[in-house]
């Protein structure tokens, strides 16, 4: 997950949800995450990330941590983050994404609690299990 070591006592986490409407669409989708995940690693401002991929169900799980908020937006206005994310909509069923700041010594979180501030995002009583 690290990239590289925080210099500030807090830092700027963002979660994702990604479900495609097709577990066909789950291996091209996979693709194209994983190249954006090459992507992102060499972004300015990246702390760390990772992705979990559930393919059979088609759902997609990221948690990134990054300097700040500014960081994240540059990244996903540049090439090929943002042409992917045009192309691969037309196959998204449901998108969710939670921002929150964290103490950054606490930067791992486990896919638990992820999954539980995502279901929080998207308003459902019970987090889908995302272990």
């Amino acid at each position: 997950m690290t990239v590289r070591t925080p210099t500030t006592p807090e830092v700027q986490c963002m979660a994702s949800r990604l479900e495609v409407n097709s577990w066909r669409h789950a291996p091209g989708f996979l693709l194209a995450s994983l190249s954006l995940w090459w992507q992102a690693r060499r972004s300015p401002g990246v702390l760390g990330l990772t992705l979990k991929a559930e393919m059979l169900k088609g759902v997609f799980w990221t948690y990134s941590v990054w300097d700040d908020k500014a960081a994240i937006y540059t990244y996903a206005r540049s090439e090929p983050h943002r042409s992917t994310v045009v192309r691969k909509r037309k196959v998204m069923r449901d998108a969710t994404f939670v921002f929150f700041t964290a103490p950054a010594d606490e930067l791992r979180l486990s896919w638990d609690e992820i999954s539980r501030r995502l279901a929080e995002q998207r308003g459902s009583a019970t987090p889908d299990r995302a272990a």
